[in-house]
């Protein structure tokens, strides 16, 4: 077995070699141009080094992810349904809220109604 021996492991492929750095750099810097503006730096950021383990990185994506979930459905168990008293009280509230109106509007149609007796009479008095 090349480069592994009775592991099976392939050891070369540990290393990165200089030539597939470069390679990548200049992929990289391809792709770069592309969506590159006018405004940003004419070579291509470097990739960000994240020291952690994999496991690290997508336990936090993972963590991420759950959090993302609970938030959508946090406010859906915030809100609750009211209860009887609650209806019951609202209904009251509305119910009065509509009497007033009425008695509003029974008042207006008085005090128009008086009105146009009141122009009527001055009119037929104006008459005679």
């Amino acid at each position: 077995m090349e480069g592994g021996g009775a592991t099976g492991v392939d050891l070369s492929r540990k290393f990165v070699s200089e030539t597939e750095l470069d390679e990548k750099r200049k992929k990289r810097q391809e792709e770069w141009e592309k969506v590159r503006k006018p405004d940003d730096p004419e070579e291509a950021p470097e990739e960000k080094y994240d020291p952690r383990s994999l496991f690290e990185r997508l336990q936090e994506q993972k963590d991420k992810k759950q959090e993302d979930f609970e938030e959508q459905f946090k406010f859906r168990n915030m809100v609750r349904g009211l209860d009887e008293d609650e209806s019951s009280f609202l209904d009251e509230v509305s119910r009065q809220q509509s009497l007033v109106e009425k008695q509003r509007r029974d008042e207006e149609k008085q005090e128009l109604l008086e009105y146009r007796i009141s122009f009527y009479h001055m009119l037929v008095m104006e008459k005679t």
